[in-house]
This record gives C-alpha cells, structure tokens and sequence, in this order.
C-alpha cells in the first residue's frame, strides 16, 4: 500500500499568502491616519469659505482679507476682514489643535479685485501639514500634504 506524503501543497500555500495579503492590503487602507482626515477636512472647509468670501468681496467691491487668530480664550481660529458684519461666514476650526500660518504675510488678500497675487495657506495639525494655494487668478486648491519636519 502506498501512503501520500502529508503537508501542503506549493498552490494552496500560496493562496493562502495571496489571501494574507489581499487582507493586509484592505486592512491599510482602511485604517486612515485620523489626523489626515480632519485636516483634509478642513482644509476643504476653508477652501470653501475663502471662496465664498472672495465672491462676495468681489461682487460687493469690498476690500476683504482673511487672516487666522488666537482668541482670548487661547482658542485658534480665523476672521474675515472688510466683511459686512451680516455675512455668516464661521471663524472657528472644525478640530481642536488645528492653526495656520501664512509664510510671508499677516493675511491673504481676497478682493476686490478679480486677479489677486499668489498666496498660500499652509495648516497644521499634529505632525501633519495640509498647504492650500491660488496662482491669484484661480480658486484656492488643496495644493500639499505631507509630514511636518
């Protein structure tokens, strides 16, 4: 009588390897960095807002700004100058922890002219840095994201 040998085959141990990895694969991918997220998050958000500002300081002839601030209460946050006081734009961050500087200048010009210079944003949260640009003719674009040095 002739015994089989026991143990796996090459094929089925692969497709367990191929499994395993496929898995891992999903696994990464799911697990997000948190950080990342809220960032990217309001990086969007002040996307939104600088553009909503800067139509309306176009469309109203206003000479607007947006610069970020610390309140008294030690909080991080933003405001919009040469607004009127009825618009609704928010001036507070989504997420604790989140600031933003503007390399070269106090605060990004948003109107009312319809060509504004290039400017930057540049957000921090954590370890993470999220950039936000204009060329000056063009809406203000998510334009970096990576780690902080």
């Amino acid at each position: 009588m002739k015994t089989r040998p026991v143990g796996f085959t090459l094929i089925e141990l692969m497709v367990v390897v191929a499994l395993i990895a496929i898995a891992s694969a999903v696994t990464s991918l799911a697990l997000r960095d948190p950080a990342a997220t809220r960032l990217e998050q309001e990086g969007a958000r002040l996307v939104a807002l600088l553009e909503a500002a800067r139509t309306e300081a176009r469309s109203a002839g206003l000479s607007a700004s947006w610069q970020p601030q610390v309140g008294a209460d030690g909080v991080a946050g933003f405001r919009f100058n040469g607004l009127p006081p009825s618009n609704d734009l928010q001036t507070q961050w989504l997420n604790q922890g989140v600031t933003a500087d503007i390399p070269g200048a106090r605060a990004v010009l948003l109107g009312p002219e319809p060509l504004i210079g290039a400017q930057r944003i540049v957000l921090r949260l954590d370890q993470r840095t999220l950039t936000l640009s204009t060329d000056g003719l063009g809406p203000f674009v998510v334009a970096a994201d990576v780690p902080a040095s």
